[in-house]
């Protein structure tokens, strides 16, 4: 993308930190009564048992930001879980960035399933195991969304890049702001080995914790951006996450993680899509 288109994207936008607390940025969209808020509003649980699970969402919407959450999943048999952190908007051509963290027998990997919809059309899944137990402590995960890149991270090690490649014809989520949502919940029928192994109801309660939300994004509301630019606004951030890249080190990371830890990609799965990959396949940068 040319310098000058996105500076085009981001003139109208001010940026938005903040070290977010549920009670002011969040709320219980659904499960109010399985989900627990601690710390002054910094820490959270979300509970799942055979009555219902839970799940939040933010109060505001972004378009572009850089969002951390640490999260630690449910401990011992999950089997059968998803813990969620991910992006959207609405409508049936919506825009999503996941995080899906599809859980386990006790002693097996959890599974991270990463996903890109734009304008209503996803199918870009690749999903990874961890180098660490995701049940044992927290951890940090986020997600930078710039007019660039989306950039998929754990602990600050990038895992997965999407590149704006619209140049290409490959559909870039940039126009439609997104809300922030978290949830717990049971999808036993697909979430562990294709639905082969099912929730242990002897189990429950699963407990998922999340604490210290960082949101440092651009916010939207009543259809434009809830803060206007002031000249000089582009240098002011020329060193944050709305021109973010992936230096030598970092690509050299994820390579590591995508060679040691991946377990799927879209992008190898040739009998999925017998008339071709999707185009940004082909790219030869493209993770």
């Amino acid at each position: 993308m040319k310098a000058g288109l996105l500076v085009s994207l981001i003139v109208n936008f001010l940026v938005v930190a903040s070290a977010g607390s549920f009670y002011n940025d969040f709320y219980f969209n659904w499960g109010h009564d399985h989900g627990k808020v601690y710390d002054n509003g910094n820490s959270l649980s979300l509970i799942l048992d055979k009555n219902s699970g839970s799940g939040f969402q933010s109060k505001k919407e972004y378009l572009f930001g850089k969002i951390d959450i640490q999260l630690k999943l449910v401990h011992g048999n999950s089997a059968g879980t998803v813990t969620t952190f991910y992006l959207s908007s609405l409508g049936p051509y919506h825009d999503e960035i996941d995080f899906e963290f599809l859980g386990n027998t006790s002693g097996q990997p959890y599974t991270l399933h990463t996903n890109v919809f734009s304008q209503g059309k996803g199918n870009r899944e690749q999903q990874f195991y961890l180098w660490f137990d995701p049940t044992a402590d927290f951890h940090t995960y986020s997600i930078l969304w710039n007019p660039q890149r989306i950039i998929f991270s754990v602990d600050g090690i990038a895992i997965r890049e999407f590149k704006n490649l619209e140049s290409i014809g490959v559909p870039f989520p940039k126009n439609q702001p997104m809300r922030i949502y978290s949830s717990l919940w049971e999808a036993d029928d697909w979430a562990t080995c294709g639905g082969r192994v099912k929730t242990d109801w002897t189990k429950a309660p699963f407990v998922a914790s999340f604490r210290n939300f960082n949101v440092n994004a651009c916010a939207w509301s009543y259809g434009a951006s809830s803060c206007k630019s002031k000249s000089g606004f582009a240098d002011s951030i020329s060193n944050s996450w709305i021109w973010e890249e992936l230096d030598a080190g970092r690509k050299g990371q994820m390579k590591w993680v995508r060679d040691n830890y991946m377990t799927y990609d879209y992008c190898k799965d040739s009998k999925r899509f017998p008339h071709g990959l999707p185009r940004e396949c082909y790219v030869t940068n493209f993770p």
